[in-house]
């Protein structure tokens, strides 16, 4: 077979997906380095502050992984997300099979779709407003994709629902009802409901609620995801650590698919993972820290004529100056500062653009004082 043949029969996967957001705003970030004072990037969502050194440690410490791992992780690891999603999210006692790692959760998000045997016969709810991975997993399998933010504005009957709260990019919570109408919903229709509970430990005007809380699913996780994640709660987002508990039907056959495919987390991977997991102190500083920087740049965006939106949890500030994102994004670009454009996370135009916490103290305050000319303290 020629080539050019080859070429004509393979069909471009790619092809049917939008163009990958962040290379829409190349210009705006070098307009925003060209600041004197130099670019503050307050676009994406990459932790700065350090990864404890427990699980550095831990990393370390099992390097000598000469032998092949387990897909499934080891028994400690499975163990200690199941102590963690009773002890800290009030999900009821639930065995090993309802575990499994993955290699962090936007390879899960982006892969869910097609792993559940969803096609083009298939529709996958995502929220009006979300991280662009839902689409792409619904994309990538052929599936339609439909959004909502509550059950009574779905149509038909869906295969799988996404929820996301605290949410990226909004910041937007889910109520303990909300999250109980979802459930309640896929139920009543068959669907898998998957919560994406990644910001679950930045909750800073509500409470958080994973919907695996027994308060929530009355303890039978039929049906029900919950994924999570170390990147944000744990600043290991360069480990790609990650993990979905519930429906242990849907979790051993997530798990039968994966075998097949190789999807493993390597070894010192999954310890690391262990000890993070086992301990809370660290997450407590980090909360601490964007609590901080956002108590900082929250009033600077109000100050310089922002509004802020929902924001009541996540490690963002989901912020109007009631003009198009995009002339938003240029405004703070010749500050030196760089966003995320709303239309990143909707469908058609947005006023809005995501502002990140995830810059040092140091960046934070410079940002504000851009926005203000006054130099804040950072208490």
């Amino acid at each position: 077979m020629t080539e050019a043949l080859s070429r004509s029969r393979r069909r471009k996967v790619s092809a049917g997906l939008p163009t990958f957001p962040w290379d829409t705003i190349a210009g705006a970030k070098a307009r925003a380095a060209q600041h004197p004072d130099g670019l503050v990037d307050l676009s994406v969502g990459t932790p700065v502050d350090q990864t404890p050194q427990l699980a550095r440690q831990a990393l370390a410490a099992s390097s000598d992984a000469h032998g092949y791992p387990q897909v499934w992780g080891t028994p400690a690891l499975r163990t200690a997300i199941l102590d963690y999603m009773t002890g800290r999210w009030g999900a009821p006692e639930l065995s090993e099979t309802c575990v499994l790692p993955v290699i962090g959760t936007k390879e899960l998000v982006a892969s869910l779709p097609a792993q559940l045997g969803l096609g083009a016969d298939s529709t996958v709810v995502i929220p009006t407003c979300a991280y662009p991975t839902y689409r792409v997993g619904g994309l990538l399998c052929g599936a339609r994709v439909q959004l909502a933010d509550s059950p009574d504005e779905v149509s038909g009957q869906p295969d799988l629902i996404w929820i996301n709260s605290p949410a990226n990019p909004s910041g937007r919570m889910l109520s303990m009802d909300q999250v109980r109408a979802w459930v309640d919903f896929a139920r009543a229709t068959g669907a898998v409901l998957a919560s994406d509970e990644c910001y679950g430990e930045f909750a800073w005007d509500a409470e958080a609620v994973s919907v695996l809380d027994s308060r929530i699913c009355e303890g039978d996780v039929t049906g029900l995801l919950s994924c999570m994640s170390l990147s944000k709660r744990s600043n290991m987002a360069g480990y790609r650590a990650g993990f979905v508990v519930g429906d242990p039907e849907l979790t051993s056959e997530l798990l039968a698919i994966r075998k097949h495919a190789g999807m493993i987390l390597p070894a010192p991977i999954a310890e690391a993972m262990r000890v993070a997991l086992r301990d809370n102190s660290h997450v407590i500083e980090q909360r601490e820290r964007y609590q901080r920087r956002r108590a900082v740049l929250r009033p600077a965006l109000e100050q310089a004529g922002f509004r802020i939106d929902d924001s009541q949890g996540s490690i963002y500030l989901w912020a109007t100056r009631g003009q198009d994102c995009r002339q938003t994004l240029d405004w703070l670009a010749q500050r030196g500062i760089l966003c995320s454009p709303g239309d990143f996370y909707v469908e058609g135009p947005s006023d809005h653009v995501r502002i990140s916490l995830t810059a040092t103290d140091q960046q934070i305050v410079d940002a504000a004082r851009r926005l203000t000319g006054e130099t804040p303290r950072l208490s």
